[in-house]
Formats: C-alpha cells, structure tokens, sequence
C-alpha cells in the first residue's frame, strides 16, 4: 500500500507554495520602496486557496485567482509608487508567521507518518 503525501499532508502543501509566492510579491514591493511609479501587489490569499480547493475537486472556480492585485495606498505618494514600507513590512512578517505555521504541521504529520511506519 503506498502512502499518497498530497493527502497526508492536506491543504498545506498548496498553502506553502502560495505562502511562497505571497512572499514573493511582498519582498519585490520592499525592494521597489523608491522606485517612481511602481504599484505595490499583493495577493488575496484566501480566494487563492479557494481557487485551488475547487480545481483539486474539479469545481469551475469564478471568483477566485492567485494573480497578484494592486494594492491601494493609504497616503499615496507625489512620484506615483504606492509602496508603504510599514504596511508592506507588517504583510510580510505577518505571511512568514503564516508559512512557519504551515510548515509546523507539515513537519508534524511527517513525523507521525514516520512513527506509524515504524509501529511506534
């Protein structure tokens, strides 16, 4: 009997990988903190998870996408970039906290995969 993983490990294998690609997205809006004109993205990661709990069930997902979206400033600047170091800062650590966790019960469900195996 094989052991199929992408269901062992359940959705946070795709919450890794768009945990990954969110921070992305916020690390590019950090390093462009002073470029002229760039718009600040960000991705709306539950509808992304949505999107992607329907095209695993075989679901047509309308409303949901893991495209970055332009984030709106709240105080826009005179050059036209909309990155706001403090918001982006907060987004980014709040995403790592996010990833970690995700990772934690991955790492989790491996280690009691590998007690059952070993009858423990």
């Amino acid at each position: 009997m094989s052991i199929n993983f992408k269901d062992a490990v359940g959705v946070h294998s795709e919450a890794l990988q768009l945990r990954a690609e969110r921070t992305r997205v916020l690390a590019s809006n950090i390093a462009n903190e002073n470029t002229p004109g760039f718009q600040a993205k960000d991705m709306d990661f539950t509808a992304s998870m949505a999107a992607s709990a329907a095209q695993a069930a075989g679901e047509l997902a309308l409303d949901g996408d893991s495209d970055p979206l332009y984030r709106v400033p709240y105080h826009p600047s005179g050059d036209g970039n909309t990155v706001e170091i403090g918001v982006e800062q907060a987004a980014f650590s709040q995403n790592a906290t996010d990833f970690q966790t995700s990772l934690t019960f991955v790492n989790m469900k491996f280690k009691g995969l590998a007690k059952a195996i070993n009858g423990q």
